[in-house]
Formats: structure tokens, C-alpha cells, sequence
């Protein structure tokens, strides 16, 4: 990779995380609501519930999800909103989530880390379900969370291994600058994950991200908001979410 590359690369990281904190306070603004657990998707609904749902705001009485193509949710109907974190798993970590935008189409954008990446992208569409959501919470920060489910453990292997790659890619900053640390190793009743606390450029923590896997799914999620105990809420939500993908 030559330097003017790697300049534009991190750019791009950079931008996505000011447009992450932009696109929170955007939800928050409109009143996105909702702290109940989403339920699963299993088959997909017809296209006018499609189009009425993907409409609508999280509620205690209507989660929003938008519907997997045909094909996907005839092969992996257990991968829904269910196999993703919940609103409950925030508030024992001491946040307060206040909406949430799920999706079954994985192209959400993976992490501040990975530029334009999406799930769809980097498994090539080849996955037999997609789940993604987008939490905000009533102080400053977001969570996101992508999940994808493999046709074949050697396949999960490997979008596990290029997940772990894109986090590590941002590790190695220069001073000064916006990093992920560490990685620590967690081992839960659901599967393994990674997780990195993450670093603003004064040094001080601010959330984290955790690539997750369990059987045949693999996700990844991290989280912008800034809890008292960074390191672990970021532990806390990684288990959680561990837990919530297990195939």
C-alpha cells in the first residue's frame, strides 16, 4: 500500500466515525424508540408489511425490521433481530438505550475501522442470513452490530479471520490519533470472541469493538458511548452479544 493510499484509508475510517456520532444524534432527534427485544425473523413477511415496518420506529408493540430476500431467510431462518443484542443487555451495563433500526440485508457498515465494509461485502453475499442493528442511547454514543451466518464452518473461519484482520488494521496509529488496543480473549457459553477497547487520541477511553463467533455466525459489534467502566461495558456487551448470536 503506498503512503498516499494508507493517508486516504484512515480518512475514510475518521469520517465514518464523525458520521456515526452524527447519524446517533439524527436518530435521537427524530424520537427512534423502543426498548423491548426484538423478535426473530423467520420467514420473510410480504411487501406491504415490508414496506410499513421498514416505515415505522422500534416500539414495545411494532420492532422495525427490514425483510431478508426470499432465498435467505428459505435457507437460515433462526438468523433474525433475536440473534442480535437487546435492550436489556445495555442496561445492565449501566446504558440506557433509546431506539434501535434493525436490518436483515447486511449493509450496514462494519465498524469505524472498515471504511465502507459491510457484511454483504465482505462475505460476498454468500451468507445464508444477514442481521444487523443500530442502537442509540440517551447519552452521547451508538452501538452497532453486524452478524452474518455461514454456509459452512471453513467459510465462518474465514470471515472470522478477515473481521479480526479489519480490527487490527487500527491498531497501530500514530500518536495521537483515534486507535483500538489490545485484543482480550473471551470465552462464553455461546461461542469465542476478540474484543479491543478503543482509544481517543487524548488517550482516554471511549467504547470498543468485539469480533464474535459462534458455530457457523460470525458478527462483529462495537460501541461508541462512553459508560464509566469502558472496559467493562465493552466486555459486558461483547458476552451478551456472544450469547444472543449462538447458532
Amino acid at each position: 500500500m503506498t503512503e498516499n493510499q494508507a493517508v486516504r484509508q484512515k480518512s475514510v475510517r475518521r469520517n465514518r466515525v464523525a458520521t456515526a456520532a452524527c447519524f446517533a444524534a439524527a436518530l435521537i432527534t427524530v424520537g427512534v424508540v423502543g426498548t423491548q427485544s426484538a423478535t426473530a425473523g423467520g420467514a420473510a413477511p410480504d411487501a406491504a408489511h415490508r414496506t410499513a415496518a421498514a416505515a415505522q420506529p422500534v416500539t414495545a408493540a411494532q420492532p422495525v425490521t427490514e425483510a431478508q430476500p426470499a432465498a435467505v431467510a428459505a435457507t437460515a431462518p433462526g438468523l433474525g433481530s433475536a440473534g442480535l443484542v437487546q435492550s436489556e443487555d445495555y442496561l445492565r451495563q449501566g446504558l440506557n438505550p433509546v431506539g434501535a433500526t434493525v436490518a436483515l440485508t447486511g449493509r450496514q457498515g462494519l465498524s469505524a475501522c472498515s471504511g465502507e465494509e459491510t457484511m454483504y461485502g465482505l462475505t460476498k453475499g454468500k451468507a445464508t442470513g444477514y442481521a444487523s442493528v443500530t442502537w442509540t442511547f440517551a447519552t452521547e454514543g451508538l452501538l452497532n452490530e453486524s452478524a452474518a451466518s455461514a454456509p459452512t464452518g471453513a467459510a465462518a473461519d474465514t470471515w472470522e479471520k478477515q473481521l479480526v484482520a479489519l480490527v487490527q488494521d487500527c491498531q497501530d496509529e500514530p500518536a495521537g490519533h483515534w486507535h483500538y488496543g489490545a485484543a482480550h480473549t473471551l470465552t462464553a457459553a455461546g461461542g469465542t470472541a476478540r474484543w479491543y477497547p478503543a482509544y481517543n487520541g487524548d488517550g482516554t477511553a471511549g467504547g470498543g469493538v468485539a469480533v464474535l463467533r459462534s458455530g457457523t455466525r460470525v458478527a462483529i459489534v462495537e460501541l461508541t458511548a462512553r459508560p464509566a467502566d469502558v472496559p467493562t461495558a465493552v466486555e459486558g456487551i461483547a458476552t451478551a452479544a456472544l450469547n444472543r448470536l449462538r447458532s
